[in-house]
């Protein structure tokens, strides 16, 4: 192996996206994905506890992100406003660049395992919108029904979001979600 370099983290990430899109989730080791890159599979242990952990890293981070960005939104803001505040607080492109999570949701939607990992990840999140709520003295089932129709918005617009051009902007994507959803319980 060559000299230590920085980055190793996201140089790992990189190259298992590559090699899971390339090989499929199942067929690919950690020492492949470590030789990619350079490093020894010590070192893809020290950033990841195991290859789905790749797909997977900072979940945690980005649920108290939400969670305080919903508790934190303006007070005379409804739930599902605050949560939609959250969303549309995001940097979605510092999460990871469009391509790159177009690129796992592929690999994700190709394996039974990686899929049912982002359902509970998916399921953390609304634990959090519901946390968010709470805080701000929101009722524990109204929370829990704005989490719910919050997520369906997170997870809508973030579809809409990795499959548009460039130029599309999250807050345009959100507004037209937002007015699906009315035209939906309108209806």
């Amino acid at each position: 192996m060559g000299r230590w370099q920085p980055g190793s983290r996201e140089r790992l990430q990189g190259a298992a996206l590559e090699l899971f899109s390339e090989q499929g989730f199942e067929r690919t080791t950690v020492a492949e994905i470590a030789n990619r890159v350079g490093v020894t599979t010590r070192t893809f242990f020290r950033h990841f506890v195991d290859k789905r952990d790749v797909l997977f890293a900072d979940t945690e981070q980005h649920e108290r992100q939400l969670a305080d960005a919903t508790a934190g939104a303006p007070a005379e803001l409804a739930p599902l406003d605050a949560i939609i505040a959250a969303i549309a607080g995001l940097d979605w492109q510092e999460i990871a660049p469009r391509a790159a999570q177009r690129q796992r949701q592929m690999v994700i939607a190709a394996s039974p395992e990686l899929t049912e990992r982002e359902l509970i990840k998916l399921n953390a999140l609304t634990a959090a919108f519901a946390n968010g709520l709470q805080r701000r003295g929101t009722e524990e089932a109204t929370a829990l029904l704005a989490a719910q129709t919050g997520l369906t918005v997170y997870r809508t617009a973030y579809r809409r979001w990795i499959d548009a051009d460039t130029e599309t902007e999250i807050a345009h994507i959100i507004d037209a979600v937002l007015a699906d959803l009315r035209a939906i319980v309108t209806a």
